[in-house]
């Protein structure tokens, strides 16, 4: 069977289903330096749920809340903690792509639906992916207003931004055996190839592991690493996600810098909490990563990994999970030339993660 093409543009935003939206956008704003920058509730004509637009850089997350129990909403957070539950797409035209992607096998779980108002008209429709997690794709072309019908500006005070500049790559977990299901899926219904593939050799210590494909959009923009478990020792970060968040979802949202320096400050003063990068690691740095343009102390201090390929070499960092619940977190990322994930940082990456499990008891 023939594939149809599927041509997506860019992440237009990412939806959370949050218990407490108004609160939620007052800690990004806080704490990574968001702008609120619209919100849809009561106030402007929306019954059933309430959203704030956050914004930095080219980053934009819509925080939804339920306003009453029975709300999809509400279940969703009931089940899985506040997460992610669209990521959606921009397209030139929604009706040719859903129509495109029914041919190709997705299952629909909105059909094409425009809202409309005096600033014009929004197309979206959205699709299953993994989990409870769904694929939007959005149409602004006949739209000129703040950011959808029902949407109203806010006026916040400006806040100190971090210096993220764009989502780098949005990554699943999924279950043990779903992997190539899932990596299969992206590439029959939404048109990806397969960017990277890292099997249990490569990112595992003594105790656990873990594989993962990454799937890309045919323009490049567009990455998503999907991980599943690998037999181990003991409980894997992936399976501690799967018993918290009860099922597949978006495990991190990396995004991009210019200065991960100057960001990690930031948020570190803000009260972002990141993985321990133990000391031993920098000791062998250069000898593996080579002549870089930053100083090693700087790095050492703020906890800064990097890591080398082919095309050049990228910084990265990890926050700790940003929930009650050990689900999602976040990747800072600055790229140098490379477009590759860190693999030479997943060994040090583990051994933090494991001592944060230790602490939580579900190693």
């Amino acid at each position: 069977m023939s594939t149809e093409r599927v041509p997506l543009e860019a992440i237009d935003h990412l939806e959370y289903f949050v218990g407490n939206a108004f609160q939620a956008a007052h800690f990004y704003r806080t704490m990574f330096g968001f702008n609120i920058v619209a919100h849809s509730g009561l106030t402007t004509g929306r019954r059933g749920q309430s959203s704030y637009l956050v914004e930095q850089g080219k980053v934009r997350f819509l925080l939804t809340s339920a306003l009453s129990p029975d709300c999809p909403v509400a279940r969703h957070c009931a089940l899985h903690g506040d997460g992610v539950h669209s990521v959606a797409f921009r397209v030139n035209n929604v009706e040719e792509t859903i129509n495109a992607v029914k041919a190709n096998g997705a299952t629909v779980v909105k059909p094409l639906t425009t809202w409309q108002d005096s600033f014009g008209e929004l197309h979206f429709a959205a699709i299953k992916t993994y989990g409870d997690t769904v694929h939007t794709f959005i149409d602004r072309s006949d739209y000129k207003g703040v950011f959808a019908p029902k949407y109203e500006l806010v006026e916040s005070p400006k806040t100190e931004s971090a210096g993220l500049l764009a989502v780098d790559h949005v990554v699943g977990n999924v279950e043990l055996g779903a992997m190539g299901h899932w990596a299969d899926y992206y590439a029959r219904v939404l048109g990806f190839t397969q960017l990277a593939h890292f099997t249990d050799k490569d990112i595992s210590t003594e105790y656990t592991a873990l594989m993962s494909k990454v799937m890309q959009s045919d323009n490049g923009v567009i990455k998503f690493p999907i991980n599943e478990p690998a037999e181990g020792r003991k409980k894997s970060q992936i399976d501690e996600y799967l018993d918290f968040y009860r099922g597949p979802g978006v495990q991190h949202v990396a995004m991009t810098t210019g200065d991960i320096i100057a960001t990690v400050k930031r948020l570190r003063a803000s009260g972002i909490e990141f993985l321990y990068v133990p000391d031993a690691y920098y000791d062998e740095l250069v000898s593996r990563i080579g002549k870089i343009d930053e100083d090693l102390a700087e790095l050492k201090k703020w906890g800064v990994l990097v890591d080398r390929d082919d095309d050049g070499y990228l910084l990265q960092i990890f926050t700790k999970p940003v929930e009650d619940r050990p689900t999602l977190f976040y990747e800072i990322i600055q790229r140098k030339g490379s477009r590759g994930f860190g693999v030479g940082n997943f060994k040090a990456l583990f051994v933090s993660i494991e001592e944060e499990q230790r602490r939580r008891g579900t190693l």
